[in-house]
């Protein structure tokens, strides 16, 4: 399985997720510019956190613009499995491809540090490898990462079990209903503001966030086993 690692003017966690796919889960990734116009030699695609185009106007908001993104839509639409961590979940919200919207954190100030996360659904894509309601410890840091949207999208949201991760304990960001991570009703795209590609290994304090790119991995080999 081939990954593309989206690179944004301002990106600063795409080094990270290079490393969790190419040297702890030992599959194929390439860095690939904003300004591509294809995704197409590409199996999954992942848009990294940082401050893409310095975040100006609003987090993710110019990103949304770029060329690529373009191509990352085409590839949502075929089904190819497309993860967003923080600044790559502002993204996906901007280029509607989730629902709702990023809110500053209700502190209005920074927040790096480790958070306890709960599983809610593990019939994704991404999750397949937890167990359900599985506690989990993963790194968060941003700035806005207070997730919010209205009532309908919320029912919504439940409903098709698109809630994936909950902030477990403390929410650290006043973020709606603990809201951590969601996916499309489509079940391929998936953003989340904790970086999972900072939990990789025990050195870096723990290897929780692996399980997600090795559900990745398992479900496209199973899809492609079957129709093979």
């Amino acid at each position: 399985m081939k990954f593309a690692v989206i690179v944004f003017p301002g990106s600063n966690c795409d080094i990270d997720m290079f490393h969790a796919i190419k040297d702890e889960l030992g599959a194929e990734a390439e860095y690939v510019w904003h300004d591509t116009e294809s995704l197409d030699e590409f199996d999954g695609i992942l848009l990294p956190g940082g401050f893409s185009y310095g975040d100006y106007l609003r987090s993710g908001a110019i990103a949304r613009f770029s060329n690529v993104m373009k191509e990352v839509v085409k590839a949502a639409e075929a089904g190819k499995p497309i993860l967003g961590v923080c600044n790559g979940f502002q993204v996906l919200l901007e280029a509607g491809l989730l629902p709702g919207a990023m809110r500053r954190n209700e502190t209005l100030k920074f927040i790096c540090r480790p958070v306890q996360l709960k599983v809610e659904n593990r019939e994704t894509m991404f999750t397949s490898s937890y167990q359900e309601q599985e506690e989990i410890m993963i790194p968060i840091a941003h700035g806005e990462g207070n997730y919010y949207c209205d009532e309908q999208t919320l029912a919504q949201l439940k409903e098709n079990k698109q809630i994936v991760f909950t902030y477990s304990g403390t929410n650290p960001n006043g973020s709606l209903e603990d809201i951590a991570g969601i996916v499309n009703k489509k079940g391929n795209v998936l953003g989340m503001m904790p970086h999972p590609e900072r939990a990789v290994d025990e050195l870096l304090g723990g290897a929780d966030g692996l399980k997600l790119f090795q559900s990745i991995v398992k479900n496209w080999r199973e899809a492609h086993v079957i129709n093979a």
